[in-house]
């Protein structure tokens, strides 16, 4: 059965909403300049009311490019704490990343449209590292729960996971992202074996 047959009517509608929000401002983005753009404009295009803009993207103009509903810290988390027995800490982590924007093995047209905003748009690249970087604290803190006698404040658990947590914001610009992403994990377990 089809995900829209199994939808009501008003989640349906939100869903196209929200989509219409999205695409919009992405069109504007792309044409005027992501500083060049209001939310205002954003809500006349998608013909929706700005409160109406704000209702499903509560964090601004940033969201309209990033959505925003993950919980990235706890999705990393459970990733590692989940992860198959044999599966170390950093290969669920990059295989947890590598499912991800510039990462994904075959991004629809949007996707590719919006990572080349975010590439060109300081602002934007700045708010994507931003928000991996945020999860460092609960990275530490699942990744030294796999060492005996290892707390999350420990300097080299708090290392691997800044490390880690920036390896998507730089790999992500490179010709080749999945190959650049494989590549800073293979040094990142070969320098921490224990992970």
């Amino acid at each position: 059965m089809e995900a829209a047959e199994t939808l009501g009517r008003r989640e349906r509608k939100k869903r196209a909403t929200r989509a219409a929000l999205s695409d919009a401002a992405l069109d504007l983005f792309l044409k005027k300049g992501y500083d060049n753009v209001t939310v205002a404009e954003v809500a006349e295009a998608a013909d929706t009311a700005v409160t109406t803009l704000f209702k499903h993207f509560p964090g601004g103009k940033e969201t309209l490019v990033f959505g925003g509903a993950e919980d990235r810290a706890a999705a990393i988390a459970a990733a590692i704490r989940e992860r198959p027995e044999g599966t170390r800490p950093l290969d669920a982590l990059q295989e947890f990343i590598a499912v991800r924007g510039a990462f994904e093995t075959d991004p629809d047209r949007n996707m590719k449209r919006r990572l080349r905003l975010i590439a060109a748009t300081p602002v934007l690249s700045a708010y994507a590292m931003r928000r991996w970087v945020e999860c460092e604290g609960a990275l530490a803190e699942v990744l030294a729960a796999e060492v005996d006698g290892v707390d999350a404040g420990d300097v080299t658990v708090r290392a691997v996971a800044r490390y880690a947590l920036e390896v998507p914001s730089l790999a992500s610009l490179e010709a080749d992202p999945r190959a650049a992403l494989t590549a800073a994990f293979d040094r990142l377990r070969a320098g921490w074996p224990e992970f």
